[in-house]
């Protein structure tokens, strides 16, 4: 087992690890344009993202297929994660996050509210069961819970505004960091959510498909709310297959377009991450090597 994993240094970058709604696409069983496209940008796994911020990578969200994501964006190490509700689509790859208290050498900092708390250690159960946590870092998930509501918080040297979201009985929260904004799993965000979106320069927001559901947007519902928030620019994710990706994006206003797994986006044109200045490139902590990219 190694002791210092190898990563990419993602600092000052926001990664797309996935795009897809809760069925991935291609979808199970379809024969559509979208899910047999040999487009590259229309194969969507669920829902991540991954934030490279000054003490270190922070991640949104752990879908199914965490572990291909981080393979394939070379990212070895994750300092933190944040979760925005507890969805199976956004919360069942949580097993893949066993490696990094080793790495750490200390429990992997979770940030979650207490409903998702409560959601993880009922379908996780094993991972909190005394007996089970005696065995070394790397055989379960060791967490260490960083509660959350409303409030802003830091986290790994950034200022974090979390956003009421309405998602279903559920709820969701979004986050924004800076200037960016990363609003997944909505069907519609209130004055005040909207409030707090004012002035981004990149708003990320749920754009499910064409036609009305109940607890996402819709294609023009998500073009309505990105112009009421009035980013400088808005990427759609959380994408079903009735959106292919450049019929989709040739419809769009100006300033609006559909993300895609693997999109790099620079945190740094955002305004300050940390609190009196602006985003820096930090040394390394602890657990990071790799190359710059």
């Amino acid at each position: 087992m190694p002791r210092v994993p190898v990563t990419e240094d993602v600092q000052g970058q926001l990664i797309f690890l996935g795009t897809g709604t809760s069925h991935g696409v291609p979808m199970i069983g379809c024969g559509c344009a979208t899910c047999t496209s040999p487009n590259e940008k229309n194969r969507r796994m669920r829902c991540s993202v991954v934030l490279g911020l000054p003490q270190g990578n922070l991640l949104i969200d752990t879908p199914p297929e965490l572990r291909i994501q981080l393979i394939r964006e070379r990212i070895g190490m994750i300092h933190s994660v944040l979760y925005t509700h507890a969805h199976a689509d956004h919360l069942f790859g949580l097993d893949d996050l066993r490696l990094f208290p080793r790495y750490l050498g200390h429990e992997l900092p979770v940030y979650c509210t207490e409903s998702v708390e409560k959601s993880i250690r009922r379908s996780f159960g094993y991972a909190f069961d005394p007996a089970v946590q005696a065995y070394p870092a790397g055989g379960v998930p060791k967490l260490a819970f960083r509660r959350i509501d409303l409030a802003p918080f830091a986290v790994l040297g950034c200022r974090v505004v979390p956003i009421p979201l309405v998602h279903g009985r559920v709820g969701a929260l979004g986050f924004r960091f800076g200037n960016v904004a990363y609003c997944t799993d909505a069907k519609e965000i209130r004055s005040d959510g909207i409030s707090l979106l004012q002035g981004l320069d990149v708003l990320i927001l749920d754009c499910l498909r064409l036609s009305p559901h109940a607890t996402h947007l819709s294609l023009d519902e998500a073009v309505e709310t990105a112009r009421l928030v009035a980013a400088g620019r808005t990427l759609f994710t959380h994408l079903s297959h009735q959106l292919e990706h450049d019929s989709t994006n040739q419809r769009l206003p100006q300033g609006m377009e559909l993300a895609y797994d693997g999109l790099r986006i620079s945190l740094q044109d955002g305004d300050s991450l940390q609190k009196g200045g602006k985003y820096r490139c930090a040394k390394h902590p602890a657990g990071r090597s790799g190359s710059d990219t």
